[in-house]
């Protein structure tokens, strides 16, 4: 019960966090797969797809489960990850007490592992469900393996050999997990026992017996599995680009980089502070701290190997950590970060064992009293649940996950594009200007913060610098998808149709289930007139991303010009269902309803706009204009001239208001407001027409004749 009590007081909070814009998009929210739940394509789709860079088919299954269970409620989807994590921590206490007989000690063991600081990135964060499943089959396997030493069924062992492929089709970080089996053989399970074991031979002994050689040849399947789990996410990731070649990162730097990273998560182990989901690549890691680590790794490793006939759990455990970790080490670097908390998650086990069976030894041969061991294993665990607690807060949202990550590493190009994305979502778009530029500043060839600025440029108007910034992203690489969809949008906006169509199928052709491409080549074909294909586009953006309420919004505009009354309310409603408060889809809405006569209703949906943005010019015109044509003149008045007060440049409104004018009576201020007309667009027949009109009816009125 004290364990379970142990992950609830750190995980609880995990329930009330949202989704983060890290990863999570990639891995539920915008995944049109996983979002349909699970379902027959959907898992053929996930034993297929190398999405994302990997090939893990239980993963993505584990998600669309989810997505059946609790829809897009971030809570539910946090609550599987917390139940798994404890599974996990029950089931390694099982484990360790079941093969070593040391309750009190496994009981510590996987205390430390439920409320590390350090494990918090693997069970809060949704996209890294990989991380907490993986481990659940490693534990399955672990306990699959004990059965089967105990009874030698072949049974048994087709169960670690399922379980095994399970977690590698989960997270391929365990093609190591044989080599944890071998040295559970060692210890705590002793299936060796060489017949002349040495203290100064140590494991090395133990290793060269002819029963440790039949334990290698009894555990081959179990490694061609690995190898071919190897391979596969090798080729997966490279073909996704997510490999960097070695001209990036020699061999030496990654070596360098190797070695800090061991002694750093021992470091932080000890010393969980300044926890971060990114940590940037340094130029260079400093000699000293390079060969700090070296000796570390060096002096603990032979120390390890020495111990390995006395005290053969300190060889086990460190081994344990060193080899899980060598699939993320960074000597095949992936992506750009050079460690990852998350990466500790199953590693840190076998730290864990050598502290808590090591330090009663070590301490025995003091005068410390047993109960002074036992409160010092508490201390430990109590703080490990409050700083736990407190990295759990960072998950909150993107926001606060990106600015806590801002304060605690320099130079962190990724995390500063990350809250400029957050800030985007909720229309920040200054702040997000700054972050996108700081990007820029560390990382000038930063295709994401290119990308950013355009979009951010474009959405101010500033359609020639967005343009620019697109075209220095497509420079750095050429073939990236969103950078050709948000240059061929801005060159639609100026017009330049033919290129615009260009860059966004050069997307297409890239990332044939982008959303975004097909978004914005739907608005390029609208404003040409190529209607059917326009809403053929918007159709594949909505299937793509169902929430999207802007692709919702163009597809039922595009539905409402081609006449498709019906059809076009459905998508509005659909909008205004996923966000009531989007006051364009309720213009959509209004201006589709007016279409179809249903006038009361068109006023209804402008009003609702003009409440949610007072400030949108275009709601005030529409619903002016619905009110007059209700007979409510004064009120449309009201509506009208707000609208030429918010945009006075724009003639139609104007002319709408000198219409309303001339019809209340109003003919002074309506010739003032028909001459304004004119002199912004010359070109303005209706307005010049009825402005000749109006100057006729007012020399009629003064006439000789009229006075009579």
């Amino acid at each position: 019960m004290g364990l379970v009590a142990a992950v609830l007081v750190v995980y609880a909070p995990a329930l009330n966090l949202g989704f983060t814009n890290f990863d999570d998009p990639n891995y539920v929210l915008e995944n049109r797969h996983v979002r349909a739940g699970l379902t027959w394509s959907g898992a053929i789709w996930a034993l297929t797809a190398t999405y994302a860079g990997n090939w893990h088919p239980v993963t993505w299954l584990s998600h669309m489960i989810d997505v059946e269970l609790h829809g897009l409620s971030a809570g539910g989807h946090h609550a599987t990850s917390v139940l798994i994590h404890l599974f996990n921590t029950l089931l390694l206490f099982v484990l360790l007490s079941r093969m070593t007989g040391a309750a009190l000690r496994s009981a510590i063991v996987a205390g430390l592992f439920a409320v590390h600081p350090l494990h918090v990135e693997s069970v809060a964060w949704v996209a890294e469900r990989k991380d907490v499943l993986s481990t659940l089959f490693a534990m399955l396997t672990l306990w699959a393996y004990l059965r089967y030493v105990e009874t030698g069924s072949r049974s048994r062992y087709g169960l670690v050999l399922l379980f095994f492929v399970l977690g590698l089709a989960t997270k391929p970080m365990l093609v190591t997990l044989p080599l944890v089996l071998l040295l559970l053989d060692v210890w705590p399970l002793a299936r060796v026992a060489p017949a002349h074991e040495k203290e100064r031979n140590g494991l090395w002994h133990v290793t060269k017996t002819p029963a440790f050689r039949a334990l290698i040849l009894e555990k081959v399947p179990l490694f061609v599995c690995a190898l071919a789990s190897s391979m596969v996410t090798y080729l997966v990731q490279q073909s996704a680009g997510a490999v960097r070649a070695f001209d990036t990162i020699p061999v030496g730097r990654r070596l360098a980089n190797a070695v800090v990273a061991y002694a750093s998560y021992m470091r932080q182990m000890i010393w969980p502070v300044d926890l971060a989901p990114l940590y940037p690549y340094s130029a260079g890691e400093p000699l000293w701290r390079v060969a700090f680590g070296v000796v570390l790794l060096i002096g603990l490793t032979a120390l390890a190997a020495r111990a390995g006939t006395r005290y053969k759990y300190a060889a086990v455990g460190w081994f344990w950590y060193v080899g899980t970790l060598v699939p993320v080490i960074g000597l095949v670097q992936v992506g750009s970060q050079p460690m990852a908390d998350r990466y500790t998650y199953l590693p840190l086990v076998g730290l864990f064992i050598v502290l808590v069976w090591g330090l009663p030894d070590v301490l025995q041969r003091l005068p410390v009293r047993p109960y002074l061991i036992a409160a010092a294993a508490t201390g430990a665990i109590v703080a490990s649940v409050v700083l736990a607690r407190r990295q759990v807060a960072i998950w909150e949202d993107s926001i606060t996950l990106w600015q806590h990550t801002l304060r605690v590493t320099l130079n962190n190009y990724r995390a500063h594009h990350g809250l400029a994305e957050a800030l985007v979502a909720v229309e920040k778009s200054d702040e997000a200007l700054s972050h996108y530029q700081a990007a820029l500043r560390i990382n000038p060839d930063s295709v994401e913060a290119h990308t950013g600025i355009g979009a951010a440029l474009g959405s101010a108007g500033r359609l020639d610098e967005a343009i620019a910034h697109y075209r220095h992203a497509l420079r750095v690489s050429p073939d990236d998808a969103p950078a050709h969809a948000n240059l061929g949008a801005a060159l639609a906006e100026q017009r330049k149709f033919a290129e615009a169509e260009a860059h966004l199928r050069a997307a297409l052709e890239t990332a044939p289930d982008l959303a975004l491409a097909h978004g914005n080549l739907g608005v390029a074909l609208a404003r040409q007139g190529r209607m059917s294909e326009a809403i053929e586009h918007f159709a594949k953006a909505v299937d793509m991303q169902p929430t999207d309420g802007a692709a919702r919004r163009h597809l039922g505009s595009a539905l409402a010009l081609e006449g498709r009354t019906d059809d076009a309310i459905v998508q509005f409603e659909t909008a205004l269902g996923l966000d009531p408060a989007d006051a364009r889809s309720r213009i959509g809405l209004g201006e589709t309803l007016e279409s179809a006569g249903r006038l009361e209703g068109a006023a209804l949906e402008y009003e609702k706009a003009a409440r949610l943005n007072p400030s949108l010019a275009e709601a005030r015109s529409n619903l002016g204009n619905s009110l007059a044509r209700l007979g409510r003149v004064d009120e449309a008045l009201v509506h009208l001239h707000e609208a030429v007060r918010l945009r006075p440049d724009d003639s139609a409104s104007r002319y709408d208001l000198a219409v309303v004018l001339w019809r209340k009576g109003l003919i002074a201020e309506a010739r003032q407001q028909l001459e304004a007309v004119v002199r912004q667009d010359p070109a303005h027949e209706a307005a010049r027409r009825m402005l000749i009109d109006l100057r006729k009816r007012e020399t009629r009125s003064r006439s000789p004749g009229a006075e009579r």
